[in-house]
């Protein structure tokens, strides 16, 4: 599986402002991996914020279509009118590993369930709108035998195929090296077996 996420380091946040009826929201947007990622965005944003209204949240811990590692809260807006909407925008903007916290400064003017609803997850894609991302993919990781005098034309092949290298172990025998295949494709390395000359020793990780 392949999927985008948010192009930011940790404890870097992405954001964007949008007023509605005099009341502003401001739109916190993290990489969240995970939910540990999440709380720091929402802690630095009650910090930065403490006086605001509310600090309503979403966030997918995990690749799109994830429904184990996600949240979402109103934060005291009437249920339903601020977390659900949020998490529907960050579920329909197709990213992966993403946290967001919509900050509200009241603005005196009561804008109703479905003004509320707007209005949040407007605000969320206003912050997805100019969002630096980058691509994931998913990998399975299998363990290639060679000799010392191929490992730098492994190395080499693997550069030009894009395809990590994510360990190397050394023996009185040769090196073995760890791969990350992506997911979605066949393993295939004849093209590295003619460079080579010769069959490879192949085994999955564990």
């Amino acid at each position: 599986m392949r999927y985008r996420v948010p192009h930011l380091a940790p404890v870097q946040w992405h954001t964007a402002v949008i007023e509605v009826e005099k009341s502003q929201f401001l739109t916190w947007v993290c990489h969240a991996p995970d939910k540990v990622a999440f709380d720091t965005l929402l802690d630095a944003a009650k910090a930065a914020h403490p006086n605001a209204s509310h600090h309503c949240t979403a966030f997918i811990a995990g690749p799109p279509g994830e429904q184990t590692h996600i949240g979402f809260s109103d934060d005291g807006e009437p249920g339903g009118t601020a977390g659900r909407p949020m998490y529907q925008a960050l579920h329909g903007s197709g990213l992966g590993e993403v946290g967001c916290v919509v900050i509200r400064y009241f603005g005196g003017t009561k804008l109703g369930t479905g003004g509320l609803a707007r209005a949040y997850a407007q605000a969320v894609n206003a912050g997805l709108e100019a969002l630096p991302t980058r691509e994931v993919i998913e990998r399975e990781y299998y363990q290639l035998n060679v000799s010392f005098a191929h490992e730098a034309i492994v190395r080499t092949w693997c550069d030009e195929q894009q395809i990590p290298v994510q360990q190397a172990d050394y023996d009185s025998d040769g090196v073995r090296l760890t791969i990350g295949w992506p997911r979605d494709t066949p393993l295939a390395l004849e093209t590295l077996e003619n460079r080579l000359k010769m069959p490879l020793s192949i085994h999955k990780a564990s």
